[in-house]
């Protein structure tokens, strides 16, 4: 174990039961999200975690099928995530194989909730650790054929935002132009990691080009650099690129094709408590930035990740923009024009008195 995980291993938790919640909603990519709040209980308390796999069906079949895992009895909190890693927690083989790190994620988050209650004490006293302000960018894409409306109509209700945007081969050299004279641009993913998708964007020299020469400030997320094509285009900017879709643990940071300064670590996509620990404790040793991620969580999840955000990396373009971004709303809507106002960056620290909670 590393020191990070260290001081929490050891926390007791008891157990007696669990039940499941599905929370639906639709956001601002334009599609039915779909997770399931996992509600651990013991002595008096309940522990919460939240369980963001993308397939609507496999949330159905969780669901359907109940409280089937028995976690009851005593337990240290490392016992408790080892007990969960023991089990198959798919009724069905789920219908992509990241979706049991996201759902393993959920009972540990369930489980280090439930141990903070129990004991009394929130996560950054435990890990002794003070909450910080948290920078957050909003993550966009900018619609086919793209323009400058969403961002503009963000920008009108809370001026000082920073943007996360998906660049995709239809951004002209006028939009590219416009999103330069916004100054608002912090990161540019190029989801060449992504295949069956919405979002899917192939290996494209020219946008590569374009955008590292419009943007010389800016962290380039995700690009091909095996397409001798596009590696070329961005042979002089290997020090801004970052990595958030292959990142699963230390093995794969190690596996990249030139040594990292930034990756994204999202806990869920971690997916465990200790493997999350052992991550930071790697990133800070060689002196490894990190930002985090959210996947459009409808409960505890995104406050949970906002939190160890604001313990571990609070100052990077983190893409932790508080859920009101992910509706449909503010940048789509009909009252998307409008002027009431949006939290804006950084966000105060909002820790629970007790647990593994923000923002309650």
């Amino acid at each position: 174990m590393g020191a990070t995980f260290d001081l929490l291993a050891d926390l007791p938790v008891a157990v007696d039961s669990y039940a499941l919640e599905g929370l639906r909603a639709d956001v601002s990519s334009g599609f039915e999200r779909n997770t399931t709040v996992i509600r651990l209980r013991g002595s008096g308390h309940e522990g919460v975690g939240e369980d963001v796999t993308y397939d609507t069906i496999d949330h159905t079949i969780q669901q359907q099928a109940g409280s089937v895992h028995d976690l009851s009895g005593a337990h240290t909190l490392a016992g408790l995530c080892a007990l969960v890693d023991s089990l198959d927690l798919f009724p069905q083989a789920p219908q992509r194989d990241v979706s049991r790190l996201y759902r393993r994620w959920a009972f540990h988050s369930a489980a280090l909730d439930l141990a903070l209650a129990q004991v009394g004490r929130p996560l950054h006293a435990v890990l002794e650790r003070e909450p910080r302000p948290l920078t957050f960018v909003v993550s966009l894409r900018l619609g086919e054929p793209p323009s400058m409306a969403p961002i503009a109509r963000l920008l009108e209700r809370c001026p000082t935002l920073r943007f996360k945007l998906d660049a995709t081969s239809s951004w002209t050299p006028e939009l590219i132009a416009e999103l330069v004279a916004s100054g608002a641009v912090d990161s540019v993913d190029f989801k060449s990691f992504y295949s069956g998708t919405p979002v899917d964007q192939a290996p494209d020299p020219v946008l590569y080009e374009r955008v590292a020469a419009a943007f010389p400030a800016a962290w380039l997320e995700d690009p091909d650099v095996t397409t001798p094509a596009t590696a070329a285009a961005l042979t002089d900017h290997h020090d801004r690129i970052t990595w958030d879709a292959p990142i699963h643990g230390i093995a794969d940071i190690e596996a990249l094709p030139f040594p990292p300064r930034m990756v994204n670590i999202k806990p869920s996509r971690i997916g465990g408590l200790q493997k999350l620990c052992d991550m930071y404790d790697y990133c800070a040793e060689r002196a490894i930035g990190a930002y985090g991620g959210g996947q459009f969580e409808l409960g505890p999840g995104r406050g949970q990740a906002q939190y160890l955000a604001s313990l571990f990396h609070p100052d990077t373009p983190n893409d932790l923009a508080p859920s009101v971004y992910n509706e449909s709303g503010p940048a789509s809507g009909p009252e998307a024009g409008g002027r009431a106002g949006l939290p804006a960056s950084p966000l105060p620290p909002a820790p629970a008195a007790v647990g593994f909670r923000w923002g309650v």
